[in-house]
């Protein structure tokens, strides 16, 4: 079992984004000295649900200043930026870090965002596919041309070769390992078809994230790959932590704090086409995510942890610990994840 952090950056009512992104680099630090396996890092533009634009950056950061645990991307969002630019960032952090990085990557939604950066709307809704090939040919290739409908160009020399990783033990020729968020079963086949482990969202509970796992093994056989490569893929499941002594106080915790940022961040967002939206409510949306995820005393945590790896075959966690809004109740929820739910689940 291996369990990380999801750090959002998350700006809550009265904060300022100065404020909620010491809290993330603080949560990652905590990780990693209470003994965490990883930190996972949102990337949102223009909105307060997060505050961080380029997780990759973000990453680079927190791989300078940590040594042991594994920073990734969940996700960089593929059709807002060039994905020859993403991939050399990619490499580049690879082998930097001694392969301690991760690349998450997902579609995103119909946000601004493609009007702000020149995608449109087409990237969003057809444009993945092409992105992500363009991707991992990249990360895999010594020359790389492009031959897509959005990306053309004339071959040229990959610098720095993401599969020439000196001096660790992850050194397999693979470069960066490459995670991709699933929402639809679109996305489930494509990520099955190229063999790639799916990055599954805090709002799914057990039974769904099973219908996709399911889904991506079946299609990944059909596709070729190997069995043992289908068992052993390291998918990885968002969800929410809070520990505290008596379950009451960890669900109060975040019941009190959640919703108003959810409100505000959510509410932020701006469909770049104008089409109808409807937000969750917030707190029935807290509420959910208490009675799905390790929120309760570390030996429901555990438990909760435990039950989910068995009815969906996912060991990896990423989990949401910023819940309180509060910078020292999050390193100290951090602390507690590692020292004293983690040692339950070995």
């Amino acid at each position: 079992m291996r369990v990380g952090t999801f750090v959002l950056a998350a700006q809550f009512p009265g904060q300022g984004p100065g404020e909620a992104l010491h809290r993330a680099i603080r949560s990652a630090e905590v990780a990693e000295e209470s003994g965490l396996d990883s930190v996972w890092l949102a990337e949102h533009h223009f909105v307060p649900y997060g505050v961080c634009p380029s997780a990759v950056t973000l990453a680079a950061q927190l791989l300078g200043r940590t040594r042991r645990i594994r920073v990734g991307t969940a996700v960089s969002v593929l059709p807002t930026q060039h994905p020859v630019a993403l991939g050399e960032q990619a490499a580049l952090l690879h082998l930097t870090s001694g392969g301690r990085f991760s690349l998450g990557v997902g579609r995103g939604g119909p946000w601004v965002d493609l009007e702000v950066f020149g995608g449109g709307l087409e990237a969003y809704e057809k444009g993945f596919p092409e992105s992500l090939g363009l991707l991992l040919d990249w990360l895999r290739e010594p020359r790389v041309a492009g031959r897509g409908e959005r990306y053309a160009f004339r071959e040229v020399a990959v610098v720095p070769r993401a599969d020439e990783l000196i001096g660790a033990e992850e050194a397999d020729g693979a470069g960066p390992e490459v995670i991709v968020a699933c929402t639809s079963r679109t996305t489930v086949e494509l990520a099955a078809d190229r063999g790639l482990p799916m990055l599954l969202g805090m709002h799914c509970g057990d039974e769904e994230k099973a219908e996709m796992v399911a889904l991506w093994r079946s299609r990944a056989l059909a596709a070729g790959h190997a069995p043992e490569k289908v068992r052993g893929a390291g998918h990885v499941s968002a969800g929410v932590a809070q520990i505290a002594d008596r379950t009451e106080d960890a669900v109060e915790t975040l019941v009190k704090a959640m919703p108003g940022w959810l409100r505000q961040g959510l509410g932020a967002h701006v469909t770049v086409d104008g089409r109808h939206r409807v937000m969750r409510d917030p707190v029935g949306y807290a509420e959910l995510l208490c009675g799905l995820h390790p929120v309760g005393t570390p030996e429901l945590a555990a438990e909760r942890l435990a039950v989910t790896a068995e009815r969906t075959g996912i060991t990896r966690f990423a989990l949401l610990v910023e819940g309180s809004g509060d910078l020292v109740a999050t390193e100290e929820n951090v602390a507690r994840l590692g020292t004293e739910v983690r040692p339950l689940l070995e």
